[in-house]
């Protein structure tokens, strides 16, 4: 009986010892938080071979966090379901309502670092508009997948994984806001989808990414230098709706048309995405220059996807108070104006933001 119960005792002992281990080891691990918003990454098919034609967005949080079991070693994680969209239906309500959520997460002591779950579609554009309005110097990785969750060799996994490790990391701290896909770390400033279906579809052709992760550890190689999040002018706290702020394509033939019907239908501004160095096409230019006069702040980007888009180059912007988008894409131009609306219609300001950010 006596060796019983010193055999029973022993046996306590250790298991006391082996719950202090986990729990210290779980005490060190890195808290992030997964804001899951539907995409691909929640995505479904008809067969494993189904890779286009699925359905995006019907895997909830806690199947996607339970289909990684690996995570639970590198960060103790708790997810969210924000919405459940695919990315091309996202809407400027809920951009406005996941970066408060985010901002409310992140000022959280037991919070070190934030995942978003995203659609590729419109990922690059989320991205941005975090980088520009989160408050926290605390990582904040933004990722989606380009097969579905069903799919052979589906990258949802491998991404969400990777996704975690950095958003758990101290070194990602005060980068901004992250991309990380394919193994790969861009900045949300720079990368865009360059493919309509491949997994190494995200890319900053020109400029660069930043950083690998290799092993589930990431290597950074280059600074993100404009600023973003902490360092931006923009404030959500009483923003409830965001100004209409729309995109009117160039091409060869182009018209007035599209801009006439964007300035009709409430356009405060507009991003004219042209060619070359953002020229104004002879058929478009009135149309322009008359959307100004009615109040109707106009940038000029390009469609090309790289370079500067030069002031005073292509047209006197000068003379027709227009402002230019640097070398912001259209649809981030887009998303830098809408903000800068919230705080300002002078061509000047908005000028010296979009050099700024």
């Amino acid at each position: 009986m006596l060796f019983a119960r010193s055999a029973h005792a022993a046996l306590c002992g250790v298991l006391f010892l082996f719950a202090a281990a986990v729990q210290a080891q779980t005490a060190k691990l890195p808290n992030v938080t997964i804001l899951a918003t539907g995409g691909t990454i929640a995505g479904t098919g008809a067969t494993s071979t189904t890779t286009v034609g699925y359905t995006a967005a019907t895997v909830g949080v806690q199947s996607l966090i339970a289909a990684v079991p690996e995570i639970t070693k590198v960060a103790n994680v708790t997810g969210e379901q924000v919405f459940q969209i695919a990315s091309e239906n996202i809407s400027d309500a809920q951009w406005l309502q996941l970066a408060k959520r985010v901002n409310l997460l992140l000022a959280q002591s037991s919070v070190d670092g934030i995942v978003i779950t995203h659609g590729t579609d419109t990922l690059e554009e989320t991205a941005y508009f975090l980088n520009l309005v989160v408050k926290s110097r605390k990582p904040v990785v933004v990722v989606g997948s380009m097969r579905p969750s069903t799919a052979l060799s589906a990258d949802g996994p491998i991404n969400l994984y990777n996704a975690v490790r950095l958003a758990g990391t101290p070194e990602a701290a005060g980068r901004g806001v992250l991309v990380a896909m394919n193994d790969q770390i861009h900045a949300a400033r720079d990368v865009t989808k360059a493919n309509t279906t491949t997994a190494d579809t995200f890319r900053t052709t020109e400029l660069g990414m930043i950083g690998y992760i290799q092993g589930g550890k990431p290597f950074f190689y280059r600074d993100v230098t404009r600023n973003h999040t902490v360092d931006t002018e923009f404030d959500l706290a009483k923003l409830d709706t965001l100004p209409q702020v729309d995109v009117a394509y160039a091409y060869a033939n182009v018209g007035d048309v599209a801009v006439n019907a964007l300035v009709a239908a409430g356009a405060k501004g507009l991003v004219h995405a042209g060619v070359g160095n953002g020229s104004l096409p002879a058929k478009t230019k009135p149309a322009l220059v008359a959307a100004r006069a009615k109040g109707v702040i106009v940038v000029r980007a390009s469609r090309v996807g790289q370079g500067i888009v030069a002031r005073n180059g292509e047209a006197n912007d000068d003379q027709l108070d227009f402002v230019v988008a640097d070398t912001l894409s259209p649809q981030k131009a887009r998303i830098l104006l809408m903000l800068a609306l919230t705080k300002t219609t002078s061509t000047k300001e908005i000028q010296r933001m979009f050099y700024t950010y």
